[in-house]
Order: structure tokens, then sequence, then C-alpha cells
């Protein structure tokens, strides 16, 4: 038995028993999940763990070439932004350009907002998971995103029914395995249960037609 799409945002609309997020909603839920996720780029950066994603592309080559990861991070994410025009719309488009922006400045500049003296790799791979978990999910509930792998993800679930969160989750086990070449088998290891407890919570609470907010 297949999962039935998502209705589209015009569909929905025209139900009058769902409104729209007004402007503020939209700000304070931006904010709010890019914090977030900032923290939990910080947690990952300290102890050398990285994530899925473009941010976990971003993470390989800052690891590699030691360039700055909120210029990488805003780089890989600029090839995204015609796709996401294209199939996700306006809104959502400009919501994510400003989501990954913010985000690409507090993570350029976390070493000067605050450090982190001592974490171990497993308790900042559950809590940096969950993070990014809900982080994501603020965003992806008032039509945003962090960019790549998210965008892909959340057209699929919205098109064809699948589970944004096992898409996003076999894209960042292929980008995790793949950072092998710069990062120990050890780190990868904590990185990949990250990525689990991330996706899971996804998986659990962002399902298909669940939420009728827009």
């Amino acid at each position: 038995m297949t999962t039935p799409p998502t209705p589209n945002t015009a569909t929905l609309l025209d139900d009058p028993a769902i409104r729209q997020h007004s402007f503020f909603e939209d700000a304070q839920a931006l904010f709010t999940g890019v914090l977030f996720v900032s923290l939990a780029l910080i947690l990952f950066a300290q102890v050398g763990l990285l994530t899925g994603g473009t941010a976990g592309a971003a993470f390989v080559l800052h690891y590699a070439t030691g360039i700055g990861l909120g210029k990488l991070f805003f780089l890989i994410n600029l090839p995204f932004y015609w796709f996401a025009w294209t199939r996700m719309g306006r809104e959502f488009t400009l919501k994510t350009f400003v989501a990954i922006g913010v985000l690409s400045l507090m993570t350029e500049y976390s070493p000067q907002l605050f450090a982190i003296e001592r974490i171990h790799p497993a308790y900042a791979a559950v809590l940096g998971g969950l993070l990014l978990g809900s982080g994501c999910l603020f965003l992806a509930r008032h039509r945003a995103s962090l960019g790549g792998a998210t965008i892909v993800s959340l057209y699929l679930q919205q098109a064809r029914g699948w589970r944004a969160g096992k898409v996003q989750m076999l894209i960042d086990c292929s980008i995790l395995l793949s950072s092998l070449a710069v990062v120990s088998p050890e780190r990868v290891a904590y990185s990949v249960l990250a990525a689990l407890v991330m996706n899971l919570f996804i998986a659990v609470n962002h399902r298909p037609g669940r939420y009728a907010v827009l």
C-alpha cells in the first residue's frame, strides 16, 4: 500500500480550516531552527564530527582544506536554489536562502560566540542529531530548508509521498561514508550515529499530511 502524496500548497489553501503562518511566526521559526542547527554544527566541529547533506560536504572540504565551514556551506548550496525555485516555489526558495545565509554567518563566526571545553563524541552525536532534527523540522514546517539534500528530500515527500527522513538518511549516510578519506573511522561512526538520530527524529515527526498549517 503506497503512501498518498502530500497535498500541494494551492490545494491546502482552498481548505478554510487551514490557515497560513504569519510573518512573525515564520521569522521566529526560521531563527530558532537556524540557531538549533548552528549549535549542532558547533558541537560537531568541536569534536571532529560531521553531518550529511550539503553541510556534510562542507565539513569534508573544511577538514581537507581548512577553508571556513560557513563559507563552504554557503557556496555549496548555490546550485540548489534553481531547483528549489522551479520545483518548490519562490516563498520556499527565499526562506531557504535567508536560513542558509544566517546559518553560514553563525557558523563562520561561532568561535567568537562561545567555545566548549570538553564533550564526549557520543554525547555530541546524540545531542547534535536531535538539535539538527529539531531545527530542520522547524524550517520544514514553515516552508524552508537548509538547502541541498533537504530540498530534494522535501520535494520527493511533497511530490511522491516518500518520507523526507528516510530519503535524507540515505543521502546522509552516503556522504558520511565518503568522508572516510579525511576523517578517522571512529569519528565517522559517531557521525553516523548523529545522522541516525537526526533522521529518525524527522521520520517520526514529519509525516506527509500530519502538519496542516502553512
